[in-house]
């Protein structure tokens, strides 16, 4: 017997895609993920994606003519309202990809496209940490990082669709590179910003002779990932490193707080990892900076969905694409 209605998600990563399909979010029906291989190009992921998606339909006793939408959630730059991919760093390959007309020809529903900032303030506003507040803002914080913002309850893309950027504002005038702006927030606060946040403070405690497990064995680059571990472990070093990025975050938050006096941001990625390890520091550059009642007014906490979000995310997309495709009453 075939679900009543059915919903298929689609969360295009650099390293990996997840297929899935549902009919009562955030829960899944089945789940299908493989490497993107963006080396490759753009067809043979596509041709995956379509396989998944008609063999976990098979799995569920339904056809492809049984989807009521499915959504797609991919890393910036795109065009949602063409339905177009537009060669994300990380998917360098994939230029101008139309994946909404390629899908919605192959499986006779409708298809939404959406960055996946964008997707995920959707998923944490409706399923995770965002749920029962208006005014939300959502941070991904992992390579990059990038913002989605709900307001009054619904997603705010701006005139271009470059609402959220705040990985792009300059902090600083020299520092750390995030989208290619030295002194970025980007630069300070990301996954890859950490890592250059680190290069220099353990060429720095190689100078004084200080010791840190982040320097046996290496050569001074680290990811984020061990920079993390370390300081969970007590490492000095690394929780210098975190306190560092942690209140340049904390400036980028005093930012969105009194520009956009939101009642509660969400952090994901490195953030969940973390937890006070970086939030601490952010927090308390936050009640220094912003204005008070705005600070007050706010929560800021890791996300809730965790590694389950891109494919939540992409499933609220399908959810909307359905609903705004369907009669309206009256």
């Amino acid at each position: 017997m075939v679900p009543q209605e059915l919903w298929a998600g689609v969360d295009i990563g650099g390293t990996k895609t997840a297929v899935v399909l549902a009919n009562a979010p955030p829960q899944v029906l089945g789940r299908i993920e493989f490497a993107t291989q963006p080396e490759n190009g753009p067809a043979p992921a596509i041709a995956q994606i379509e396989d998944g998606l008609r063999s976990l339909l098979a799995g569920a006793g339904a056809a492809p003519g049984d989807l009521a939408a499915i959504g797609v959630s991919c890393g910036s730059p795109l065009d949602p309202d063409a339905g177009v991919i537009q060669a994300p760093p990380n998917l360098p390959t994939w230029i101008d990809v139309p994946i909404v007309e390629i899908l919605s020809r192959g499986f006779s529903c409708p298809v939404r496209l959406e960055n996946d900032a964008n997707a995920g303030a959707l998923a944490e506003h409706r399923f995770g940490a965002g749920r029962g507040f208006r005014h939300v803002v959502f941070l991904t914080m992992g390579t990059g990082l990038g913002a989605g913002i709900i307001i009054d309850g619904r997603l705010y893309r701006g005139a271009t669709d470059s609402a959220g950027e705040i990985g792009h504002v300059r902090l600083t005038p020299r520092g750390p590179v995030g989208y290619h702006k030295p002194g970025s927030v980007e630069g300070w606060a990301s996954g890859g910003g950490m890592a250059q946040v680190a290069a220099h403070a353990l060429a720095a405690a190689y100078r004084k002779g200080e010791k840190t497990v982040l320097l046996d064995g290496r050569n001074g680059v680290v990811s984020a990932r061990e920079v993390g571990l370390a300081a969970q472990a007590g490492d000095r070093v690394a929780l210098r490193i975190l306190g560092i990025s942690g209140r340049k975050l904390g400036m980028a938050l005093a930012i969105l707080v009194d520009l956009l006096n939101p009642e509660c941001i969400v952090i994901g990625g490195l953030a969940m990892r973390l937890g006070d390890l970086i939030l601490a520091p952010a927090r308390k550059v936050l009640a220094r900076e912003a204005l008070a009642p705005a600070v007050a007014a706010c929560r800021i906490v890791p996300a809730q969905l965790g590694e389950r979000i891109g494919d939540v995310a992409a499933l609220c997309l399908a959810m909307d694409a359905a609903r705004d495709a369907a009669p309206q009453a009256g």
